[in-house]
C-alpha cells in the first residue's frame, strides 16, 4: 500500500484537483460557429443496475457540431462512444448527476482509456460533492497502471490521464462558445446532492433528469424545452420483492424515482416537444404499459422509449 501511494503521489495528486472557476463565455450571443452547428442527442446507455447485455449503463451525449458533452458515465460508456462514432480520446466535458455506482462505474474507464487513446490534456468533470474524493481514489487504485503506461514501453502521454474536477451546486456550471449547462438540484432519496442538467445551445434546449423523484425544481427549470430525458419506473408493476429487505422496494422507488404516471403529470406541466423515457425500471412492464402510464398521468404528446445508441 505504501509503495502504491508513493507512486500515486509522485504522479502528482494536485494536478487533477478542482480548479476554482468554470469556463464561461461572457458574450450574450452565440459565436458564429455555434450558430451554424446543429445539436444532436445520443443515448449511449439507458440501462439500470441490472446487467442487461443489450443496455449499457446511464450515459447521454449532447453533440454540438464536433463538440461532445457527456452526461454520466455508466458501465460500457467507452464502447458506446466508439459504437456511436464519437471521439474516444475524451469529451469536451463530463457532467455527473450523482455518485450512484451505476452512473459512475465507467468513470475510471473514461479517464484511463481516453488517455490510452492519446488524450493529452485534462477535461473538466462536474458533479456533486464527493466527486473529487472518488476521482482521487480511482487514480490511486490505478497508480501502478498509470506508472507503467507512462514510464514503460507504451510511452503514454505524461500526465494525460488527469481530469479537472469541479464539485458544483445548483446554477450555471458551464458556459463556453454558445453552450450553457445549468445544474438543477433534485431529490434522490437519501443522497444529499443529486442534479439534473439543462443544456442550452443555439438551436436546442435539453433537460436530463438523472435519478430523481418528482421534482418541482426540475419542472420550473424545464419549462417548454425541446427534449426532456427522464428516468421512470412502472407504477402498475410496483410491489414488494421476494428477497431480504424486499418489502421496502416500493418505498425505495417512491422516494428515489419517478413513476410513469407521475412523469406524465410532470410532462403535462413542462410541455416538452419530445419526452424520452430513460433509465427505465420496468419490473416486467412492456413499452405499451409504460406509455399507458404516462398517458394516465395526463401527457398526450410525443413520447419515445429510449434505447441505446438512438439519436434525436
Amino acid at each position: 500500500m505504501q509503495t502504491a501511494l508513493a507512486i500515486f503521489l509522485s504522479l502528482g495528486l494536485g494536478l487533477f484537483a478542482l480548479p476554482t472557476k468554470f469556463p464561461r463565455d461572457n458574450a450574450t450571443s452565440f459565436p458564429s460557429n455555434s450558430r451554424t452547428a446543429s445539436t444532436e442527442v445520443i443515448l449511449l446507455g439507458t440501462g439500470t443496475p441490472y446487467p442487461d447485455p443489450e443496455l449499457s449503463g446511464p450515459a447521454t451525449a449532447v453533440v454540438v457540431g464536433g463538440r461532445v458533452l457527456l452526461f454520466d458515465a455508466g458501465p460500457g460508456v467507452m464502447r458506446r462512444l466508439q459504437a456511436a462514432k464519437l471521439p474516444i480520446n475524451g469529451p469536451e466535458a463530463l457532467f455527473i448527476t450523482h455518485l450512484h455506482s451505476d452512473h459512475t462505474l465507467g468513470y475510471a474507464d473514461l479517464i484511463l482509456t481516453s488517455w490510452v487513446m492519446r488524450r493529452r490534456a485534462p477535461f473538466p468533470v462536474y458533479g456533486p460533492r464527493g466527486l473529487r474524493r472518488m476521482t482521487n481514489h480511482l487514480l490511486a487504485a490505478y497508480s501502478e497502471d498509470i506508472n507503467i503506461r507512462a514510464n514503460g514501453l507504451e510511452h503514454e502521454v505524461a500526465g494525460g490521464y488527469r481530469v479537472a474536477v469541479h464539485e458544483i451546486g445548483a446554477g450555471v456550471v458551464y458556459e463556453k462558445d454558445g453552450v450553457r449547462v445549468t445544474a438543477i438540484a433534485v431529490q434522490h432519496g437519501a443522497w444529499k446532492n443529486a442534479f439534473a442538467y439543462r443544456i442550452d445551445t443555439a438551436d436546442r434546449s435539453i433537460v436530463i433528469s438523472g435519478d430523481t423523484r418528482p421534482s418541482e425544481e426540475l419542472v420550473k427549470a424545464a419549462q417548454g424545452v425541446d427534449i426532456l430525458i427522464h428516468e421512470v419506473y412502472s407504477a402498475a408493476r410496483l410491489k414488494p420483492e421476494d428477497r431480504p429487505g424486499g418489502q421496502d422496494w416500493p418505498r425505495y422507488c417512491r422516494e428515489y424515482h419517478t413513476s410513469d404516471v407521475e412523469l406524465g403529470a410532470l410532462a403535462g406541466r413542462i410541455r416538452p416537444k419530445l419526452l424520452i423515457l430513460d433509465h427505465i425500471i420496468r419490473m416486467g412492464a412492456s413499452d405499451e404499459e409504460l406509455l399507458a402510464g404516462v398517458r394516465a398521468g395526463g401527457y398526450n404528446e410525443r413520447v419515445v422509449i429510449g434505447r441505446d445508441l438512438e439519436r434525436f
